[in-house]
């Protein structure tokens, strides 16, 4: 009998398809859709307040060309009328479920330490788990030791052995169309988890899943959902 978990679902920025990604809304419709975790994009505004944005600037999700690094906290919420949440907000609205918070662009080591410290201080280190490429990735074992870490990976060759000892992950975390069933043996062969990220259709979810991936990251979750319970 096999005693294999299932495959986890992550909603890529919560439910994107219905509210705007990275938003409340967006991450409680992506809950109440089924997601097992929900993937966030986290990024410090001036006064090193950390906030939900994928994007260094509010042009595309909220039509104000100003980089959030130049906006205090105050004047982000002024200029989106409090929609950007916190990642303090983020963590109590999915209080009991798995956050994978994602570290876009290219964070220093002070902002890589303010926002582990927030999670801290949240206490919800125990339920978020970051990923992001490998310098970051390597900040983020810096500042917290026990850090559960999905190592963003975006070719078929393997990361170095002397890389993933600094970093330490538990996962491997692919673009999906690079995955196939000898990368995922690949990958559990050399002891890692395999998270795939982000198929939207039921092709590549069925695809995924008959590989042997461990976590899939999508923006149709619901999907994914009933693809994986079919």
């Amino acid at each position: 009998m096999s005693t294999r978990r299932p495959v986890t679902a992550v909603a890529h920025r919560g439910d994107p398809y219905r509210f705007r990604e990275n938003t409340l809304d967006s991450l409680r419709s992506a809950l109440r859709r089924g997601a097992d975790a929900v993937e966030i994009d986290v990024r410090l505004t001036r006064d090193g307040v950390p906030v939900l944005l994928h994007d260094a600037s509010l042009k595309r999700l909220w039509e104000q060309d100003r980089p959030l690094q130049a906006l205090s906290a105050a004047e982000l919420r002024g200029l989106t009328a409090g929609r950007v949440p916190t990642l303090a907000e983020a963590l109590a609205a999915t209080e009991g479920s798995r956050v994978m918070l994602d570290l876009p662009g290219t964070p220093d080591a002070r902002a890589v330490r303010r926002i582990v410290a927030e999670v801290r201080a949240c206490g919800a280190a125990h339920r978020v788990y970051y990923c992001a490429d490998a310098v970051a990735m390597l900040l983020v074992r810096a500042a917290d030791p026990v850090a559960e870490i999905a190592l963003t990976w975006t070719t078929a060759a393997p990361p170095r052995p002397a890389l993933l000892d600094a970093v330490r992950p538990r996962w491997l975390n692919y673009r999906f169309g690079l995955v196939d069933r000898a990368l995922a043996d690949r990958v559990h062969r050399g002891g890692y988890l395999l998270s795939v990220w982000t198929p939207d259709t039921r092709r590549s979810m069925r695809r995924l899943l008959a590989a042997g991936v461990d976590s899939v990251t999508t923006n149709r979750v619901d999907v994914l959902c009933a693809v994986r319970g079919g």
